[in-house]
């Protein structure tokens, strides 16, 4: 057998193998999902039951925790969306000999982890009264999330022409009309791109709702998944999965609908000519 020959049926047997990984969880939880017997073995059920559905398809399991996280999440990525585009623009326009480090600066953010600063922002949650509240919360996770978020953002204002926004100002645009009248419209994938991102990013956050957030009434759908896991190790894995399929479906959701724009790419062949 040739060595190029060996290195394909390598590379493909590594491929098999890695998306079997990615594949037997999914394959466990559609299956888990409607066995009222189901465990962690990966087999079909003896009949098929909506039961698990059924039972988590209620206000306190589901419905509640649901609303609470696209509350949570959709208000703390439009803010995060909105401060990366005004953090973004400046960067992107006005080079400076500061930019860089800044820009390095936020990016050493970024490998912090969330549980290095957790004690302090719970202490400092306590002294300003936010702690156990939707709106302290959602001010942290978008805090949280704005570093990476705005090189995003300038990598894709970075694409757009400046010859369009000095079109603008000769027509007497202010830079923030600017911002919202010619850039954001013309970078639209990227925004959408990174709107998607941070969103993905805040829905599965179990750690900051989980300490910040106190009563039960306003936790998230990503804590309230606790809620299957018994005392002992018991777990209910139907009913567990059943939640995971619905807890899953806005993110797929969200993703199908703006699915065609992320391909779209930048529409600025002509808008630079005359």
């Amino acid at each position: 057998m040739r060595r190029t020959t060996r290195a394909r049926l390598a590379a493909n047997a590594a491929l098999l193998v890695t998306a079997a990984a990615f594949a037997l969880p999914l394959l466990w939880l559609l299956l888990a999902s409607v066995n009222a017997e189901a465990d962690l073995r990966v087999r079909a059920p003896s009949s098929f039951t909506a039961d698990n559905f059924d039972a988590v398809l209620t206000d306190e399991i589901t419905f509640t925790p649901m609303l609470n996280s696209l509350l949570l999440c959709g208000g703390a990525t439009l803010l995060t969306v909105v401060c990366a585009a005004l953090a973004a623009y400046p960067l992107s326009r006005h080079h400076s000999r500061f930019n860089r480090p800044y820009l390095l600066t936020i990016l050493f953010t970024t490998c912090l982890p969330i549980t290095a600063v957790m004690v302090p922002v719970y202490g400092l949650f306590v002294q300003v009264n936010l702690i156990d509240t939707m709106y302290g919360t959602g001010l942290f996770l978008a805090t949280s999330q704005l570093p990476f978020s705005i090189w995003l953002m300038k990598n894709f204002m970075d694409g757009v022409p400046v010859v369009l926004e000095e079109a603008a100002w000769t027509d007497g645009a202010s830079n923030l009309q600017t911002l919202t009248r010619v850039v954001l419209p013309l970078m639209g994938p990227g925004l959408t791109v990174v709107t998607i991102y941070t969103f993905i990013q805040l829905w599965g956050n179990f750690f900051v709702p989980f300490m910040l957030i106190l009563s039960p009434e306003r936790m998230p759908a990503s804590v309230s998944i606790f809620t299957f896991f018994g005392n002992y190790g018991s777990v209910i894995y139907g009913q567990l999965a059943a939640f995971s399929i619905l807890y899953s479906a806005p993110v797929l959701v969200l993703y199908v609908l703006i699915a065609r724009r992320l391909g779209g790419g930048f529409a600025l062949g002509g808008a630079v000519k005359g």
